[in-house]
């Protein structure tokens, strides 16, 4: 099943360095610097963002994020979503989601995923950790878990595109095309610059709804 969606696969990779803060630092690294004098074409949020204005923040970067003129800007704003959605409620939590990510980097798969239990047993309100443990579920093929864990982060935030990427995937491994292409869609809707969903949607709006006449 894997080699009929190899772009599955390596989708699950970039949402897996995303949800290890791998993806911000990239990001920041590849935005060009501004030229003198001149102004950034987006406004930034603050280097530290208050917890208090989560929300608010989120609100501004996603509107943003569908405003965004270019990709470089639009993966900087991007960036600066999943650095909030990574914001980790507690130094409990925060020492979990780290020793998960050290399970998954030594492909201890199922330490990782009791990690995350933890985490969400814990503090059922973060999203990252059922968003992560939703992706290990993916890669194990245990889709029914995955789905699961994406309906939660779903319920918490329904913007999250990662999560909606992830619905997509599944779907259409698993043949549901029709899903498929409304879980991309909704993705889109949100994040118009992912990568590689256009093309999977373009492909699916051909089978599943017909070529225009």
């Amino acid at each position: 099943m894997a080699m009929r969606f190899p772009f599955a696969r390596i989708l699950c990779l970039a949402l897996v360095l995303g949800a290890a803060g791998l993806t911000p630092a990239l990001a920041q690294q590849i935005e060009p610097p501004p030229a003198p004098g001149k102004p950034k074409k987006l406004p930034e949020a603050p280097a530290k963002l208050p917890k208090v204005d989560r929300t608010k923040n989120l609100d501004f970067l996603f509107g943003a994020l569908k405003a965004a003129p270019d990709e470089v800007s639009a993966k900087h704003v991007e960036a600066r979503i999943w650095a909030i959605w990574h914001q980790t409620p507690s130094d409990t939590a925060a020492l979990l989601m780290a020793r998960a990510k050290t399970a998954v980097d030594a492909q201890k798969v199922e330490i990782a995923i009791k990690l995350l239990d933890s985490v969400i047993k814990l503090r059922p309100d973060y999203i990252e950790a059922w968003n992560r443990r939703a992706t290990l579920y993916y890669m194990q093929n245990d889709y029914g878990r995955s789905l699961a864990d994406i309906q939660q982060v779903l319920i918490r935030e329904p913007r999250h595109f990662g999560a909606l990427a992830g619905l997509g995937m599944i779907m259409q491994e698993v043949g549901d095309e029709k899903r498929a292409l409304d879980a991309y869609r909704k993705a889109l809707a949100v994040n118009p610059h992912l990568e590689k969903i256009p093309d999977q949607v373009k492909s699916l709006t051909e089978k599943v709804e017909g070529r225009d006449i």
